[in-house]
């Protein structure tokens, strides 16, 4: 039996094209759910990515703590180190005064990728409280980023020297500690490292530490900037590359307030505190200008 022809234009109508139109119509529906989806999910994951390559830094000085006026200002040096990584990308920056107890500190720190001391014997002061000291070896062991201005890296009593040692690699303590005031030449004995970019020798008047107690004898420390003492060259800053992956950073300069004023103290407290946090540094270096206004001190 030959099958009877029917031409397109018959008007014929399957009894399955209901159907099939009604499938069409649910798979666009699911299709443009899924691509709804999918656009959702991508900017969440978009978001997520941004919000994860933000790094919290904490910037933590103290109040006056004894020493004559101009000199270990540290809220002030704070004011100028916010100023200046504010237009760092992927940064944010917040400053806190940890004087007292300091009971905020611990949480404060859990939530921070970096943080920078600038303060009074700020080995005995990690120590001071041992929910302090663990949330900075917390900082540490999930490969924060730690720098130590001045007397940040100091303690009169040697017992404090171990575990400071094991987070910034270097410091300024015990009774055998050495400080010395004077003019002297500043040179860089590792040019390319990172935190050098932009910086050439230069001289400065300031109070150095020296002889600095040092992690494993210092040789895991790459030194930055030596200054020439008693007819020495010593190391006064250095930077490290941990072996849990973080990084820390020191300068034993700062005891003059307005040495702020030396571009390359900026330049070198600035890129030392963001290669800490493991954000990139130009060839050229960061910019360190800054309005005069912002390098003098408030009555």
């Amino acid at each position: 039996m030959t099958a009877a022809f029917i031409p397109a234009s018959s008007g014929f109508r399957s009894n399955n094209t209901p159907r099939l139109y009604a499938l069409i119509r649910s798979v666009r529906r699911r299709l443009c759910l899924l691509v709804m989806v999918g656009i959702c999910l991508s900017a969440a994951t978009a978001s997520g990515q941004e919000k994860s390559a933000t790094k919290r830094l904490l910037l933590l000085g103290q109040g006056p703590d004894g020493h004559p006026a101009t000199t270990h200002e540290y809220m002030a040096g704070m004011r100028i180190l916010e100023s200046l990584l504010r237009d760092i990308p992927n940064l944010e920056v917040s400053a806190h005064q940890a004087d007292g107890e300091w009971p905020e500190g611990p949480e404060l720190l859990r939530d921070a990728d970096a943080a920078v001391l600038f303060l009074s014997q700020g080995a005995k002061w990690i120590h001071a409280e041992p929910r302090r000291l663990e949330a900075f070896a917390q900082l540490a062991a999930r490969g924060g980023g730690l720098s130590v201005l001045h007397w940040g890296m100091g303690t009169k009593e040697a017992e404090n020297i171990g575990g400071f040692l094991k987070l910034f690699g270097a410091c300024h303590g015990g009774p055998d500690r050495r400080y010395k005031v004077l003019e002297s030449p500043l040179r860089l004995p590792n040019p390319n490292h990172p935190v050098a970019k932009g910086l050439s020798p230069f001289e400065a008047h300031d109070e150095f530490y020296y002889t600095l107690k040092t992690i494993d004898g210092g040789q895991a420390l790459t030194p930055l900037i030596e200054a020439h003492i008693d007819d020495q060259w010593y190391m006064v800053a250095w930077a490290w590359q941990r072996g849990d992956g973080g990084r820390s950073f020191g300068f034993s300069g700062l005891h003059f307030h307005r040495n702020w004023k030396l571009p390359e103290y900026r330049r070198l407290a600035l890129q030392g505190i963001v290669w800490t946090a493991g954000l990139p540094i130009p060839e050229q270096g960061l910019k360190v200008e800054i309005a005069a206004e912002q390098l003098e001190l408030k009555p």
